[in-house]
């Protein structure tokens, strides 16, 4: 399957959090997005999806997905819509290498609350180089750039053989 969009990998979280009571928010869907892109360029070279990051205060956001969700603010996001079946269509059209991969950002930060994702990336090379020494609660809205988290995330990724 060619790349999947930025919605595709949001409604898999979202379908993930429906089938296992773990609700997310906007918050936690955006880092979660965000740490699937980063990941997959670090390992892949590639962008698993096309859309790009800004810098905001609360850590790296797709402005789009965000305009999404805005009416969820803070509370969970919950569709009636996906479920398991959407995580079973997701898996067949990306194919066992990306199932994989996404198999394994759900088990390194799905489990992880909003706020523990905030901070994370808070402290991570990619935010922070966006911001150009802004303050941490100053409004910004600079572009988080791939080849950014590539430098960061691929000294964190383990040569195969």
């Amino acid at each position: 399957m060619s790349k999947v969009t930025f919605n595709d990998v949001a409604d898999y979280f979202i379908s993930l959090s429906n089938e296992t009571g773990n609700l997310i928010s906007n918050l936690k869907l955006q880092k979660l997005c965000y740490y699937a892109q980063a990941w997959h360029l670090a390992i892949y070279g590639e962008e698993l999806f096309d859309a790009k990051f800004e810098a905001w205060v609360h850590g790296p956001v797709i402005r789009d997905l965000y305009n999404i969700y805005k009416k969820h603010s803070w509370k969970p996001i919950i569709r009636e819509d996906l479920n398991q079946d959407f995580i079973d269509k997701f898996n067949k059209e990306v194919g066992s290498s990306t199932a994989g991969f996404m198999d394994d950002i759900v088990d390194e930060y799905f489990g992880m609350t909003a706020y523990e994702l905030e901070s994370q990336t808070h402290k991570e090379d990619p935010w922070r180089i966006a911001r150009k020494g802004l303050p941490d609660d100053m409004p910004c809205d600079n572009a988080i750039e791939n080849q950014w988290m590539i430098n960061y995330y691929r000294e964190y990724v383990t040569p195969i053989g």
